[in-house]
């Protein structure tokens, strides 16, 4: 049986490490989406930043971005649904990281707004993280009253799962914690990430968790790839996603996820 919804993450997985779509995946997008099967994006990226490769990959509809806080219609530039983190909660994490490291520096997203420090802004790969100039604001977290969609932070040089570890210390069950990618720690509000809103897609389709694909490659993707029914890793991912996955495909350079994409819509079944 054709799957009925196939989540794919962006960066590492569907993303060549050139951050870019291929057109072999392309056209195997295009193949499962001919043959009925919805196709979104999970990604920790803003909505900003995963609109143009979402639909560099031929993606549109709902995406699930940063981690899952926040539901974004590609189609009508529109926030469907948005679980912020608030702002006590956010600075109390701040001022704990600062404390256990003091040259960390913050990030932070509000639905399609962003803010930084100045240390983080001089860190960040514009090409790679677009961000229009009338929707950032730089000012010290501390600052910042709003609720955040995610909160960021970033260390040079440390080893990112220490931190990762320090920060869902301090969180305990007041926000959720993650690693994304190989320079993000990224906290958000309680019981987000990519596996619920995933979850929550997948009922207000009337699909179970067998009838769901995940493809990822890094820790926030490991709870929706061990989620799904048939949850993928990349041959590249973190142990911690492969340990959980059905399936290793090829690498994201390799176009693993395009050889699966172009096995579903041959066969009409995932394996």
């Amino acid at each position: 049986m054709l799957p009925g919804l196939i989540a794919i993450d962006l960066d590492g997985t569907l993303l060549r490490s050139d951050r870019t779509v291929s057109a072999r995946s392309r056209a195997a997008v295009a193949a499962v989406r001919a043959a009925g099967v919805e196709v979104i994006v999970a990604t920790a990226r803003s909505p900003r930043g995963a609109r143009q490769l979402a639909a560099d990959a031929g993606i549109g509809g709902v995406a699930i971005c940063a981690n899952g806080a926040t539901l974004y219609d590609l189609d009508t530039d529109s926030v469907v649904a948005h679980t912020p983190l608030a702002a006590p909660t956010a600075h109390m994490l701040v001022r704990g990281l600062r404390q256990r490291f003091p040259q960390i520096t913050f990030g932070w997203e509000h639905e399609l707004r962003f803010g930084s420090e100045p240390a983080y802004e001089a860190l960040r790969t514009p090409e790679w993280w677009p961000r229009p100039a009338d929707a950032y604001e730089p000012c010290d977290p501390l600052t910042w009253t709003l609720p955040m969609t995610k909160l960021i932070a970033r260390l040079p040089d440390a080893d990112l799962e220490h931190v990762l570890a320090v920060a869902a210390e301090l969180a305990g069950d007041e926000a959720s914690t993650t690693l994304a990618g190989s320079s993000f720690v990224e906290m958000a509000a309680a019981g987000v990430g990519k596996e619920a809103a995933l979850a929550l897609l997948a009922a207000e389709r009337g699909l179970d968790a067998d009838r769901v694909v995940a493809f990822g490659d890094h820790l926030t993707d490991a709870a929706m790839v061990a989620w799904a029914g048939h949850g993928i890793a990349v041959a590249n991912a973190h142990p911690a996603v492969l340990a959980v996955a059905d399936e290793v495909c090829a690498s994201n350079d390799d176009d693993g996820v395009a050889e699966v994409l172009e096995r579903i819509a041959r066969r009409g079944e995932v394996a």
